[in-house]
């Protein structure tokens, strides 16, 4: 027996992290490298939410604070949720974490037993599957429709056992940026419905951006009746360019968020005090930034789109929101490389555009589905404009 847990065995580590990574390599190596691997808005965060964290420091918030968040923000969130989603909640109900990723990470910990299912529609953002196993579950993946990348509601009636314990659902999805419908989300909360032992965690990160007058809507929105099993999951990072500030938050069953806390008070204790009051302004204070900033995605959007659908062999749909677009490389599969390699799967093609014209992309595989290949366009237009020029050039050059 080694000396590192059998449980690592069953994980991965995350695959973007893992290109940018890789990029950052290359770059300090002096190559020309442009990355499109990270998810992280190119935008600072707005003035008037750094002047609160400002604030903060120079009023002596610097001390521990509730294991899961200040009663502020609490309540800010809980009036967030009822202005933006018409969810009714108490403050007891509210949980705040060091990003979303822990808000995920706690209610799976407080939750699986080994052997409970969690359903995970693909393609699915890279963490999902691997958190479910550290937490001691096992993930059912269910396949999207590949030129939609929604599921269906067949087939998440046909994914759900006795096992099942949660549905983890995000839209607008990281990596595809597709998001459902009110009637598609309807369809399938009217699933869920009928089977009353499954919960449904909702990553909402992405809410605030979408296009072309999208309707947002979220589940426990949709259907009142699922609110007591649904945690409804967000956070400040994307909409408010606030990454590297780590705070996300969660609305749920009190029962649930008190376990949860549990949970935090014997891994990280309270998230950062200063980020917790900059999240309060960023939550109360003015949101006139957010349509600005979506009107520069969307002109990057539909500049990517439109590039990657001239460059040979890819295919790209139009997502409906978050930052990313999940274009598919099938035409070419079973082609030369510039290097002589031949392309099997989309791993080798985003391996050899890397080693061929400096652009990090992350592999469809990695969220499970391929072959498609992830490009965020959270980064500048000019970026952005000489990575497809590059895209399209190594798709001309394959033979």
């Amino acid at each position: 027996m080694g000396f590192l847990a059998d449980a690592l065995d069953r994980v991965k580590p995350s695959a973007t992290i893992a290109v940018t990574n890789k990029a950052r390599e290359l770059k300090a190596a002096g190559r020309d490298v442009i990355g499109l691997g990270a998810g992280e808005p190119d935008f600072d965060t707005p003035e008037n939410i750094k002047q609160a964290a400002i604030a903060a420091i120079n009023g002596g918030k610097t001390k521990y604070t509730a294991v899961d968040g200040i009663p502020e923000l609490k309540q800010a969130i809980v009036e967030k949720f009822k202005r933006e989603n018409g969810l009714s909640y108490e403050t007891n109900q509210i949980t705040v974490g060091t990003g979303g990723k822990q808000i995920l990470y706690n209610a799976l910990v407080a939750t699986l037993n080994p052997g409970d299912e969690v359903i995970i529609p693909t393609p699915y953002w890279v963490s999902y599957p691997d958190m479910v196993l550290l937490a001691g579950g096992e993930p059912v993946v269910v396949e999207a429709d590949k030129s939609t990348f929604k599921i269906t509601p067949e087939s998440l009636d046909a994914a759900i056992t006795s096992r099942t314990k949660w549905i983890i659902f995000n839209s607008p999805s990281n990596p595809s940026g597709a998001a459902y419908t009110e009637s598609e989300l309807k369809a399938l909360t009217d699933v869920l419905k009928k089977h009353e032992h499954v919960w449904v965690m909702t990553d909402d990160m992405y809410e605030h951006l979408v296009y072309d007058d999208f309707n947002f809507t979220t589940p426990a929105q949709v259907e009142p009746a699922l609110y007591d099993r649904t945690l409804t999951v967000n956070g400040v990072s994307k909409a408010y360019a606030m990454t590297g500030w780590r705070i996300g938050y969660a609305g749920g069953p009190a029962h649930l968020i008190k376990a949860m806390a549990k949970v935090q008070s014997q891994s990280t204790s309270n998230p950062c005090s200063i980020a917790q009051w900059a999240a309060v302004e960023a939550l109360s204070g003015t949101q006139d930034f957010i349509p600005a900033n979506n009107e520069v995605f969307k002109a990057r959007r539909d500049l990517v789109v439109s590039m990657l659908n001239q460059a040979n062999g890819i295919s790209c749909p139009v997502p409906e929101g978050a930052f990313y677009v999940f274009p598919s490389c099938a035409g070419t599969i079973g082609k030369t490389a510039p290097s002589g390699n031949v392309i099997k799967n989309d791993a080798d093609f985003v391996t050899e555009l890397l080693e061929t014209e400096g652009v990090a992309v992350v592999q469809g595989s990695a969220f499970g589905l391929g072959p498609n290949f992830r490009i965020s366009y959270a980064t500048s237009t000019e970026a952005l404009e000489e990575a497809c020029t590059r895209i399209q050039r190594f798709c001309g050059n394959l033979k």
